[in-house]
């Protein structure tokens, strides 16, 4: 399959993305405050680290400049009352110290790379390893582990963050030059929209996205086994003991990994499978049924039924990793001053597939000078 997202031109999308993500409930009309910037803390090296506080359409957005990590994103339920919803820490030094990738950007490559290898143009490379054999969301030190340059801005209703990062050739092994540019934007809805844009001079692989664990009964309060969840695929990517997909595209009809009807998250998911017993749970990808497109297109829908806070998440890209927080293992506190279990959280993550590099049947992950990297999601919120 050579059908590569460089023919999706994300900008397409720029006016339209609010209407066609149907679900959003916050009253439109209040325009969004300008962003504000406060000092969060300072690394090792003398690096400050700042947070960026949005709020637009009912939606409250805190980003840092570490790892473009959203370190809190506030939505009200059917009542009106306001919880964070996705897991983090209140210090730098937690981050730095212990975080999975809570609320991260994530690259050069979101997902595994088998034995952090690949060949390109009939160059091998040696990427860095940091999960047993493979590499994960881009190597020991990937982009959730970087200092962002973020800029604020106010655009007629919609309010937002534009994060740049430039990755130098051989960075954790990646060739090329790589300037990244992400636009967070909050609209007179209160959708969370993420522009991810990236150009390199020197051929390479790319599959940036976002890590946000989310609990839409809030940070800290159990199990998102209650959740339920849609996702518009027929087809998912089975992995081996590592975690790295076969190269199949199996059906998930007659699985637990079947939810083109809504479920409950905890439904199937003690079920003696033996794809669930590699992830420890669920942490596969899913086929989407719409592909690659230009527009982000509604692909999965999750909802609290105790609060009624619902996520409707659209996207361009074809695919999309559920993880259902099984490593987290009480060994975390978070900003609510809670303990982290398994179960706690769940990340839903779009993407191109994992191992990509390798796959020659899964849609291509190479970006090449001259072109310009584009992918759009749109998160909706109502209650």
């Amino acid at each position: 399959m050579e059908t590569s997202r460089r023919t999706v031109i994300a900008a397409a999308a720029a006016a339209g993305v609010a209407a066609a993500t149907a679900g959003t409930a916050h009253a439109s009309g209040a325009r969004g405050r300008k962003p504000v910037k406060e000092l969060f803390g300072t690394l090792a090296d003398g690096t400050k680290v700042h947070r960026w506080s949005l709020e637009n359409g009912g939606t409250r957005l805190k980003v840092l400049s570490y790892g473009g990590i959203v370190q809190s994103l506030e939505i009200p339920d059917r009542r009106g009352r306001y919880r964070n919803v996705s897991l983090g820490f209140e210090n730098i030094e937690d981050y730095v110290a212990s975080s999975p990738y809570f609320g991260a950007l994530i690259g050069r490559y979101g997902n595994r790379i088998a034995k952090g290898r690949f060949t390109l143009d009939g160059t091998a490379y040696q990427l860095s390893v940091n999960d047993g054999e493979n590499s994960l969301h881009g190597g020991a030190k990937g982009f959730d582990k970087r200092v962002w340059d973020v800029e604020g801005f106010t655009s007629g209703s919609d309010v937002g963050l534009v994060l740049h990062y430039v990755s130098g050739d051989g960075e954790m092994g990646y060739p090329g030059t790589l300037r990244a540019t992400v636009t967070y934007t909050l609209t007179r809805d209160g959708d969370w929209r993420i522009d991810y844009a990236a150009t390199t001079d020197k051929a390479t692989v790319v599959n940036l996205t976002s890590h946000v664990y989310w609990n839409l009964a809030g940070e800290g309060s159990g199990s998102i086994y209650d959740h339920e969840l849609s996702i518009a695929a027929a087809r998912y990517t089975p992995v081996d003991s590592g975690l790295i997909p076969t190269g199949e595209l199996a059906k998930v009809a007659g699985t637990p990994f079947d939810f083109r009807r809504t479920k409950a998250v905890g439904e199937d998911i003690r079920e003696a499978d033996q794809q669930l017993l590699y992830g420890q749970g669920i942490d596969h990808n899913w086929v989407l049924d719409k592909g690659i497109t230009a527009r982000p297109e509604h692909i999965a829908t999750l909802r609290d039924p105790s609060s009624g806070r619902t996520l409707k998440i659209a996207t361009t890209e074809p695919g999309l990793q559920f993880y259902s927080g099984n490593f987290l293992d009480g060994t975390l506190v978070g900003s609510g001053d809670h303990i982290y279990r398994q179960g706690d959280a769940l990340c839903l993550e779009t993407q191109h597939f994992p191992d990509s590099p390798n796959q020659p049947s899964f849609p291509s992950t190479v970006l090449r000078p001259g072109e310009t990297y584009r992918t759009t999601t749109v998160h909706s919120f109502s209650a």
